[in-house]
């Protein structure tokens, strides 16, 4: 009696007979993304945020008509009208354009500080991490002595010598948070150093700027990415805060921290609340925001994750 072959299994196919691609990293990151409600919501308010504080000047003069340093001689801390929506200063100047253009000071100062420093960080955090012995002593002593700065008073007087500018507060920002990747970045170096990849490239000959580049520093983002999403939030507080004590940003150049200054007596406080009420809205929903960015990109990077 003939036994007959079994029929064989096929293999796993797709209709148009090619085999189903795998599901790249970035892709499956951005899907674990998208599934957080928060994070997109975030993610929308900020888009907003940064779309009209970047079109400023457009939607002012189209729908306002007030330049940002324009005085109305006439209305001086006016009450919200037809003609001033959000009232204006004590020198006459429209809120509500001087809220937009703040929008682009703020937000360009968190962004570019953050860039600086990640850069420097990364830089310093992958030759301490790949190299160690004495360049990583040497680095991280270096990074001791940095962190061991207080930010509120080494700032202060940063601005006391050098006077309050924009300049002036990206610099003592950079300064004191470079440390922060900078120990991220080590630390997942050294962790990756001796993984089988590695030492695997490491024997191919593969050059010690190349291992960095291609082998090391794409493995290490996932906390840097994160990092510098909450980051951002933070050092929006932190030039609030000091523009408003006077040390930041000063007038006439308009951002968020130096309007809020307004409200620095009393009387306003109580019964001017458009003064003070609009910036203080718009930083508070951007640091929301961007904390939900910063969590939704945290859970959509963890690998341990599985949604």
């Amino acid at each position: 009696m003939a036994v007959t072959n079994p029929m064989p299994t096929p293999s796993p196919k797709t209709f148009d007979g090619l085999a189903p691609k795998e599901t790249s990293y970035a892709r499956m990151v951005f899907r674990r993304f998208l599934r957080n409600r928060m994070a997109i919501a975030g993610a929308t308010i900020l888009l907003i945020l940064i779309l009209i504080s970047l079109f400023a000047p457009l939607i002012t003069q189209a729908t306002l008509g007030w330049g940002r340093d324009e005085i109305d001689i006439r209305y001086i801390r006016a009450t919200p009208s037809a003609r001033h929506p959000l009232g204006t200063d004590s020198a006459g100047r429209d809120n509500l354009t001087r809220l937009l253009y703040g929008g682009r000071v703020s937000l360009s100062i968190a962004l570019g500080s953050v860039a600086i420093y990640m850069v420097m960080g990364i830089a310093i955090g992958s030759v301490a991490g790949y190299f160690g012995g004495w360049v990583d002593n040497v680095l991280m002593r270096l990074v001791d002595i940095i962190q061991s700065f207080p930010f509120l008073m080494f700032a202060l007087t940063i601005v006391a010598i050098r006077g309050p500018s924009v300049s002036n507060l990206v610099f003592a920002i950079v300064f004191l948070s470079w440390p922060v990747p900078a120990r991220l970045v080590r630390g997942e170096f050294l962790s990756l150093r001796e993984r089988d990849f590695i030492e695997a490239a490491r024997a191919m000959g593969v050059s010690g700027f190349r291992m960095i580049m291609r082998h090391l520093l794409p493995n290490a983002m996932a906390p840097l990415i994160v990092n510098a999403t909450l980051e951002v939030a933070g050092i929006i507080l932190a030039e609030a805060g000091l523009s408003y004590l006077g040390f930041g940003v000063k007038q006439p150049i308009p951002t968020w921290g130096n309007m809020l200054s307004e409200a620095n007596s009393m009387a306003v406080l109580q019964t001017m609340p458009w003064t003070w009420l609009p910036p203080g809205l718009m930083i508070f929903l951007t640091v929301l925001s961007i904390n939900f960015i910063g969590d939704g990109l945290r859970d959509a990077l963890d690998p341990r994750l599985k949604q």
